[in-house]
């Protein structure tokens, strides 16, 4: 980073160091080349939680992670990443995603018997999918691993959905392009860091956060309510399970508006007397 060009999180002018996941092709690796453009010493980890892991611990000083899919909607375990980590977000961008049909060689993509890549590409591909009923989709830990395990494999007839910077990287063909069920895809990339930004509030920010209600008739009801009353804009809601406690949730959710604004800043206060718990993820400047 300085994130998204964020100056004012400049603590020297040494490179700063990010972790993504997968290798230099993945799509994470071309938003953190979007959230570093000038001074980040970039490196490829395996999968999401390692770069959580490396933050935390501090092997590096930011990480990036995908957490929203224009088609399927939030990636679940970067939003389980989030609440199990101390990481807050510190910035985001979104990039266009072009899934193709890779493989060693071409072949008729009928013949396809097995079908790698991360879950959100292979469900951002259900269309390519059911045109090939026999073939089985196998999940890979990224779209640049799927394009890996295709190059290293011995079916013939076994392909991946990734992008074209990954094919190259591994020597595969492109036996379909554009596979994806709608050509205007997005991904929305956020880099986490162990610290929270101080700066703002000026321009459009966001606010990260995540609350606990409890289990009873209208309890999310009243934890939102505030933000009707109070004219403030909830551009993200998602539920997720807590593990440690069967059948009970959270809600992770995104605000227009940064902390140290009186309205925000009193709006979250009467939201944490009505919750049983609420964490807040951090603010970053609105993504383009």
């Amino acid at each position: 980073m300085r994130p998204a060009a964020a100056t004012a999180l400049a603590l020297s002018d040494a490179p700063v160091t990010v972790a993504y996941a997968g290798g230099a092709a993945a799509h994470s690796a071309a938003a953190a080349e979007r959230l570093f453009p000038e001074d980040g010493e970039l490196f490829a980890l395996t999968t999401f939680a390692d770069v959580a892991r490396a933050t935390v611990d501090g092997s590096v000083q930011y990480g990036v992670l995908p957490i929203e899919s224009s088609l399927v909607g939030p990636i679940a375990e970067t939003h389980d990443l989030l609440w199990e980590f101390p990481l807050s977000i510190v910035a985001e961008t979104a990039i266009p995603i072009r899934h193709h049909l890779v493989a060693r060689a071409r072949f008729p993509v009928e013949e396809i018997r097995v079908v790698r890549s991360h879950p959100a590409a292979l469900e951002q591909c259900r269309g390519l999918l059911d045109t090939v009923p026999g073939a089985k989709a196998v999940a890979a830990a990224t779209t640049v691993d799927a394009a890996a395990e295709v190059s290293k494999s011995e079916e013939p007839r076994e392909a991946a959905i990734a992008s074209e910077r990954a094919a190259r990287m591994y020597g595969l063909e492109v036996i379909a392009s554009d596979v994806g069920d709608h050509p205007e895809a997005y991904t929305r990339f956020v880099s986490v860091a162990t610290h929270t930004r101080l700066d703002g509030p000026e321009g459009d920010w966001r606010t990260a956060f995540s609350f606990v209600t409890d289990h009873r008739a209208g309890a999310l009801h009243a934890a939102i309510e505030p933000f009707a009353r109070h004219e403030i804009d909830l551009v993200q809601l998602v539920s997720r399970p807590i593990p440690q406690s069967p059948w009970t949730y959270r809600f992770d959710a995104v605000l227009a508006g940064h902390p140290t604004e009186p309205v925000t800043r009193e709006t979250l206060a009467e939201v944490r007397g009505r919750v049983r718990r609420l964490r807040v993820f951090g603010s970053y400047p609105a993504g383009a």
